[in-house]
């Protein structure tokens, strides 16, 4: 059967494209001060509530307000081509795998104008054709609390759509891609675009808005942690669901409904 329509399947494989140069130059920009903070504060000496960091003593050190988690050799201090390297990201996770700020930068911005161009493109089409009010926008019964938790507990269970009901977003898929849609990339453009010191000039009520630029900016980088937390249970759900059969359908639109239990596949 048909699934996705060509809209969907082109603004999926473009925000592949770009919601990962996004992360990956994100980690470049963000090797520059590995530090958050709340309000106006942002200098060395004030205290950040997340830090990535490196010890006198060779170690590396995720904390986040009073934990703190030791991290040596994944996060803080890493080592490339035998050598001990100190910044928050090691170079596999960013881009460029060098560090350079202006590349990062570049990189980043270059993600973003994709991003929001793709975004802007398909939100009015699918606006239009009526997918959003169609394929996600929850029906009043699929939110009730007890509907809801049944949702939850099927899926813990791996307990997956069959038959003609695998063709249709559940609640749980609703809520999660309209919170994608409507709230998290939005976030991220709003916070992205109140950092910037050209927009920061006519529009300083962005930062009023979140209550200073590095509040922004510590809303940016949680907003882009629930992305990937949204990008990692979305891509065990494909391998749970049938790898081949799902990005088969986000490339040529065509899905093999699973059968029925008892059903003769």
């Amino acid at each position: 059967m048909r699934r996705h329509r060509a809209s969907t399947r082109a603004w999926h494989w473009l925000n592949v494209v770009a919601v990962f140069t996004l992360l990956m130059s994100g980690m470049t920009i963000f090797n520059a001060h590995p530090r958050l903070y709340w309000g106006q504060y942002g200098a060395n000496p004030d205290q950040p509530w997340l830090r990535i960091y490196a010890t006198r003593g060779g170690e590396g050190f995720l904390r986040v307000g009073p934990l703190e988690v030791e991290t040596t050799g994944v996060l803080g201090v890493w080592e490339k081509d035998g050598r001990t390297q100190t910044r928050a990201f090691p170079h596999w996770m960013t881009l460029p795998s060098n560090y350079s700020l202006a590349e990062g930068r570049k990189y980043h911005f270059l993600g973003a104008w994709l991003l929001a161009i793709a975004g802007t493109l398909y939100l009015l089409w699918s606006l239009a054709n009526r997918h959003v009010w169609r394929d996600l926008l929850p029906r009043r019964n699929e939110i009730a609390p007890r509907h809801l938790w049944q949702d939850v507990k099927d899926h813990a269970r791996l307990r997956l759509p069959r038959g003609e009901a695998a063709a249709r977003y559940n609640p749980l898929q609703k809520l999660a891609y309209l919170s994608v849609l409507f709230v998290i990339l939005p976030v991220m453009v709003l916070t992205g675009l109140g950092m910037s010191p050209m927009m920061n000039a006519s529009w300083g009520w962005i930062l009023d808005l979140f209550g200073g630029r590095q509040s922004a900016r510590s809303v940016h980088f949680i907003a882009a942690c629930l992305l990937v937390a949204f990008i990692v249970v979305h891509l065990v759900m494909v391998v749970i669901a049938g790898p081949v059969n799902e990005i088969r359908s986000m490339i040529t639109g065509r899905f093999r409904l699973p059968p029925e239990k008892g059903d003769t596949p």
